[in-house]
């Protein structure tokens, strides 16, 4: 139990880990941001090409 106890206030104690978990979260907001933009910009580009396809 002991030794759990240490492996478990090392993790706290490294700085390696949250500067992983950092790298993750960022990576994560990234792609969501992506997501949303590429949405956004392919229903600009439905409309676009449907005022076209009206036009012709």
């Amino acid at each position: 139990m002991q030794r759990i106890i240490a492996l478990a206030k090392g993790f706290v104690r490294d700085e390696e880990g949250i500067t992983a978990l950092e790298y993750g979260i960022l990576a994560g907001l990234i792609t969501v941001l992506l997501i949303a933009s590429i949405a956004t910009i392919g229903s600009v580009l439905q409309n676009v090409f449907s005022d076209i396809a009206a036009a012709v």
